[in-house]
């Protein structure tokens, strides 16, 4: 068994240690597997994270062993990685790697790392999203074709309000949608946008699409995650492996596609050869800037005309002003019953 390999990337060489270490036992695919597939792919996962604070999601002994998210860069980060500092709701701040070159990719995932988290903003600028996340995420009785009606409607609710999205499947079962926008709102009048989109979709389609936070009012409906686009909520980037046993990947696709692929299509294993033949799909994302103002007026109009506020955040975030209850729907009741 070899004890290390050396990967040359750019101007740097990477040291994998451990190479042979089995991470996907039902395929048989290794650490050096892994790092391989990040290299393979290297200019698309760059784009995606280039600049941007991350979070690595951690699976030291492979896909069937313990797992955690590293927010605040190793103690080990070469001189050469930087780093952007951010801040939690709580206020605690944390510096996290900002990649800005392909080696870091693969020395993150010689520490295991399977899934790239980057936050919606670039280290120069941290108070100010870049990219407005929409999370298809269907519930319990629907699957990804109904993610995919979902993401149709959606590109039409996007065009009517001047914006262009870019589609890619989750890893798992839904879809998420990127939108890159100017940097010029904060992090609340970003999710402000999420949710007046979320509620334009939830109207064009309440019997399949829902904006309900909590779990029990869903149904069997596709669930618009807003909270995705709250501060230090994450959606793992476009190339990242996802943590199944079967080493599926993030995928950029085409909007001409989305009705025509499956997430099992796209793994460590089958996406190189997708990426050398198309590249990255996501590409000229970092071209567009694109502006909120008809989706905070949307918003604005279904505050004053219809009495549509806020939703509730994440439980970890401070309460905000505006924001109804966070208590569970069923328990509140039996609090007024009782």
């Amino acid at each position: 068994m070899a004890e290390t390999l050396e990967l040359t990337v750019g101007e740097r060489t990477v040291r994998v240690s451990h190479p042979d270490k089995v991470y996907f036992p039902q395929r048989g695919l290794t650490k050096a597997d892994l790092v391989r597939y990040y290299l393979s792919v290297g200019d698309g996962i760059l784009r995606a994270l280039r600049d941007r604070p991350t979070t690595l999601e951690r699976y030291i002994s492979g896909v069937e062993g313990d797992s955690f998210f590293q927010k605040r860069a190793p103690k080990n980060l070469p001189d050469w990685i930087p780093t952007g500092r951010i801040a939690f709701p709580s206020g605690r701040h944390a510096d996290e790697i900002c990649p800005t070159e392909t080696a870091a990719v693969l020395w993150a995932a010689n520490l295991g790392t399977f899934t790239f988290h980057p936050w919606p903003v670039r280290r120069g600028d941290t108070e100010h999203p870049d990219e407005l996340r929409i999370d298809l995420d269907p519930q319990p009785g629907t699957d990804f074709s109904d993610a995919v009606r979902a993401a149709l409607e959606l590109r039409d609710v996007l065009d009517g309000l001047g914006l262009t999205g870019w589609p890619k499947t989750s890893g798992g079962r839904g879809l998420h949608v990127f939108v890159p926008i100017a940097p010029e709102w904060t992090f609340p009048q970003v999710r402000r946008s999420a949710i007046a989109v979320a509620r334009e979709l939830e109207r064009r389609a309440p019997e399949r699409i829902t904006t309900a936070w909590w779990k029990e009012e869903r149904g069997e409906k596709i669930f618009v995650d807003y909270n995705q686009t709250a501060r230090d909520r994450t959606i793992a980037s476009a190339y990242s492996v996802r943590p199944f046993p079967h080493a599926p990947v993030s995928a950029p696709l085409r909007w001409e596609e989305v009705t025509e692929v499956a997430p099992a299509d796209f793994d460590l294993v089958t996406m190189p050869g997708r990426f050398a033949e198309f590249g990255d799909l996501h590409a000229d994302m970092d071209d567009h800037a694109f502006r909120l103002d008809a989706a905070l007026e949307l918003a604005d109009r279904d505050e004053r005309e219809h009495g549509l506020g806020d939703l509730p955040y994440p439980p970890e975030h401070p309460k905000a002003a505006g924001e109804p209850k966070r208590v569970q729907p069923s328990r509140a009741r039996k609090t007024d019953e009782g």
